[in-house]
């Protein structure tokens, strides 16, 4: 069988030359309408997209690299279901708790954070809301959202689900929901029987329970093991960045749009401007040499914190493959604790939290791009970021409502607004996303969901509160505030982030407002920001113009097969080794060695599935945390759908993967069930385990096609199970 030679491919920048094509050179650049050697099938165009190449050829089923995609291009393109013990007696359909209707209505989703003022352990930092915090945490799964008979406001309040704590002490687990009928009328006939359908598969009716006063409502928050849970946290990311340190440096040479990446990083550090290279600089690299950067600017198509972030791992181990890579390593470990962190305060629970952390650990997708350097760990990092503090916002804003009401000495608000509340979280968010836009561009997308979906909240936990009609100031009493903290943080962020840019005279456009006096934007802000502007400008014209828009990719995916790995991408590929070299064992059989980009095939099903479970249980107003991670996958894949033909690949999946293993931890927890011993507790625990052995069987079994290892080449084919994986 012919052998095809390594030809790594990276689209050449739109304002240098084209570099000449250099046969059997993984690290080399090559000019994406060359044609490929005679193995490689060719693209029906040249292939210059967005972000990374593919890298395997069709042909003979070997692994290749096909032409890459420059990231000189951009991506702007732009509570559970209530486990509880089955009744055959009983199953009439479930309604929507007054909470969630309120949540529903207000187009709501919710909860998770790094601690800080209101933090995930509010009642702990906050002796009021301790004090009256009655209901302890349960322990063992997935804790359903607590809700109560809440002062209503007229027919759309509806039927209300309680809790009844499956037990206390650690804060481990699920508890007890109970339906309670609430005097008023039900929502829409459409959503009950949404519900009655999802009932009879996941849930059943209990006794019901005393009303929960609306200051206890309010009060729910996270379980209060905040040390044991912060030791998981640890520990969990130790593991995952443990199996990501492990051979970090291999490949030693550039890899895939580290050949931007990298070399912008350093760069930066340099001159404080993305600059030129010298012809052949990648091998050079390779080589340890780093000389071959040049004074001249680059044209680059991404803002610059991800580059910056880079750059922090390149000056603490210098200008190599460990170096450019360290701070992927960093963020994409930290991403793991934040999944914990988010899924704990949302599920209520610290073992699904620990759960959804682990999920992503043993995810090839969060390992692969936690081990190269390109800038979608860090965008992801930033968005969950930015989320997991309106979550914690959430709660914190409940937390203050139910002080003021207890300072009043009412049962509720009483029909009065509550006032102007200050919420340090919401500049949390502010600052992350603004990194997150600094990093790519379509993160924009999130803060406009979440953005709109705080006010959303914070409408409906004054209502809970008993502000009646008057609930409705939230839009100016919470919405302005938050657009400040949020939006304008956001973008004042964003601006500082090109400060190197704007302090040195020699990046890409740097002069244009010099050469420019009498242009408007000049005359209005000044020549660096006028320039700065036209360089945006220049920048959003090459991601939406003809150019994108023309070019294919061998490994271009179709966003919608994302979520079941319909066609990963390989980001390096080298054939041919030899018996007996290289680790490739004696025996005849040649070796190969491989970074194929993909997700952990059992893992991502299962997650898919639960993420469409997830989307309907939300929908039809059952549980609001489902939508949360309902919205952090569809503010972070719905834009891919209107990207027209340019070339989109799989790893972008990086930005809402978090949010998918978050969900699919709350649906393992429904399958767990609440924490009692009986056999429906056994039965959960036992199936649920076995799930997660299979995924993390399913994670070793592919490591080898995720971290560059020497395999048999008839090993690499067991691990290719469809012809979109080659």
């Amino acid at each position: 069988m012919t052998e095809p030679e390594d030809v790594g491919a990276v689209q050449p920048h739109p304002s240098e030359p084209t570099p000449r094509p250099e046969p059997a050179e993984l690290d080399q650049p090559v000019d994406p309408p060359a044609a490929p050697s005679p193995a490689i099938p060719e693209p029906s165009q040249p292939d210059q997209s967005t972000d990374p190449p593919a890298l395997f050829s069709l042909s003979d089923r070997e692994p290749t690299l096909s032409p890459a995609v420059s990231d000189r291009s951009s991506d702007t393109a732009p509570a559970d279901l209530l486990a509880m013990e089955p009744n055959a007696d009983d199953l009439d359909p479930i309604e929507p708790s007054a909470e969630a209707g309120d949540e529903l209505d207000a187009a709501s989703t919710a909860t998770a954070s790094p601690t800080g003022p209101g933090s995930e352990d509010d009642a702990e930092a906050d002796p009021a809301s301790s004090a009256s915090q009655t209901r302890p945490a349960a322990e063992g799964g997935f804790e359903p959202e607590p809700t109560s008979s809440a002062p209503s406001d007229g027919p759309d309040a509806v039927d209300e689900i309680d809790l009844e704590s499956a037990g206390s002490g650690s804060g481990l687990g699920p508890a007890t929901a109970v339906l309670t009928k609430s005097p008023v009328a039900a929502k829409p006939a459409l959503r009950s029987r949404l519900l009655g359908r999802l009932d009879r598969l996941t849930v059943a009716s209990a006794p019901e329970p005393a009303a929960v006063e609306p200051v206890e409502r309010l009060r729910e928050g996270p379980p209060r093991d905040r040390w044991l849970s912060w030791v998981v946290t640890a520990v969990i990311v130790a593991l995952g960045f443990g199996i990501r340190l492990v051979g970090l440096g291999d490949p030693s040479n550039i890899v895939f749009d580290e050949t931007y990446y990298a070399k912008d990083a350093w760069s930066l550090l340099q001159q404080g401007y993305e600059g030129t290279w010298q012809e052949g600089a990648n091998q050079a690299l390779a080589e340890g040499d780093a000389s071959g950067l040049e004074s001249s600017p680059a044209f680059i198509v991404h803002p610059q914190v991800g580059k910056w972030l880079i750059a922090v791992g390149e000056a603490i181990f210098g200008m190599n493959s460990f170096g450019w890579r360290f701070s992927a390593l960093v963020f994409g470990s930290l991403m793991i604790g934040l999944t914990v962190r988010l899924g704990r305060r949302l599920s209520r629970s610290t073992l699904i939290g620990a759960l959804a952390g682990l999920l992503v650990t043993v995810d090839g997708l969060n390992f692969v791009m936690s081990r190269i350097g390109l800038l979608d760990v860090f965008q992801a990092f930033f968005i969950l970021a930015g989320v997991s503090c309106l979550v914690a916002d959430r709660d914190f804003f409940r937390h203050r409502l139910a002080d003021r009401i207890e300072a009043g000495g009412g049962r509720d608000l009483g029909g009065q607004s509550g006032g102007f509340i200050f919420r340090p979280w919401q500049l949390g968010a502010g600052l992350a996303f603004g990194l997150a836009c600094g990093t790519k561009w379509n993160s924009v997308y999130a803060i406009a969901v979440f953005g709109l979906l705080t006010v959303a909240w914070s409408v409906s936990a004054r209502r809970l509160a008993g502000a009646r009609r008057r609930r409705w100031s939230a839009l100016w009493l919470d919405g302005l505030p938050a657009f400040v903290s949020t939006v304008l943080l956001a973008a004042a962020v964003y601006l500082a982030s090109w400060a190197s840019w704007m302090a040195t005279a020699g990046g890409y456009g740097r002069q244009w407002g010099a050469d420019h006096p009498d242009e408007r934007s000049v005359q209005l802000f000044g020549r660096t920001l006028a320039s700065l502007w036209r360089y945006h400008v220049d920048i959003y014209n090459f991601h939406t113009g003809d150019y994108m828009a023309n070019v294919t990719h061998t490994y271009s995916s179709n966003p919608w097969g994302w979520f079941v790995l319909a066609r990963p991408i390989g980001f390096d590929a080298k054939n041919g080794i030899a018996a007996g070299a290289d680790g490739c064992p004696d025996g005849g059989q040649e070796c190969l060695r491989v970074i194929s980009c993909t997700g952990t095939p059992l893992l991502w099903w299962l997650a898919a599935l639960a993420a469409l479970v997830g989307l309907v249980w939300w929908l039809a107003g059952a549980d609001w945390r489902f939508g949360v991670t309902s919205l952090g996958i569809l503010a972070t894949w719905l834009p891919w759908l209107t990207a027209g033909s340019r070339p989109l690949f799989f790893f972008y999946a990086i930005t809402f993967e978090p949010f998918l293993m978050i969900g699919l931890a709350m649906f393992l927890g429904v399958i767990m069930g609440p924490a009692r011993p009986d056999k429906r507790r056994q039965q959960g625990t036992i199936m649920v385990g076995a799930i997660v052995g299979l995924i993390m069987l399913d994670f070793a079994f592919i490591y080898p096609i995720l971290s560059d290892q020497v395999m048999l080449r008839s090993h690499w084919i067991w691990r290719m199970w469809f012809p979109g994986w080659i």
